[in-house]
């Protein structure tokens, strides 16, 4: 099952046979495999990782760090699965440090990402504070290089 993860975490558009050929099994016990990963829910879902700079989507991203009062029985768990379940939420993380979750929202703008945190996140009772940083440029995402790789990265020499 392992191989079979990491296997469809670099390319999960592969075939069930071309990965039955990779892993050296059936193209059944591959079928088998995937549907068991997605019904005990290892497997939560398959996406696309898009370069923002080459489609038409004009929205913003923003990481949002998030500090907490944590509830006596719950911690921080009943924080962080209230918002995640915000439309606008796309991954919501515990986090050690300095704060502790750090949510990832999308909005068509500014303003609307602004008027999340202002009229939603900020009002739960138990969040202390909030600190924004809005997402300026896509190098790397999920592991796929996003910047043009065809240009050279080196200065050019002077005398």
């Amino acid at each position: 099952m392992e191989a079979l993860i990491d296997l469809l975490q670099k390319n999960a558009r592969l075939s069930t046979r071309e990965m039955s050929e990779r892993l050296g099994k059936t193209e059944s016990e591959i079928e088998s495999a995937l549907a068991a990963l997605i019904a005990d829910r290892t497997i939560l879902g398959f996406h696309a990782v898009v370069d923002p700079d080459r489609v038409e989507k004009t929205g913003v991203s923003a990481l949002i760090e998030v500090k907490l009062t944590p509830e006596r029985e719950g911690g921080f768990d009943r924080f962080a699965q209230r918002i995640a379940k915000f439309d606008q939420v796309t991954s919501c993380y515990l986090m050690s440090g300095g704060y502790d979750l750090t949510v990832i929202v999308e909005g068509d703008d500014l303003r609307e990402v602004a008027r999340f945190v202002s009229d939603k996140l900020s009002t739960i009772d138990g969040v202390v504070s909030t600190a924004t940083h809005f997402q300026l440029k896509v190098y790397k995402q999920s592991g796929f290089i996003a910047a043009d790789s065809s240009t050279s990265e080196r200065l050019p020499v002077t005398p």
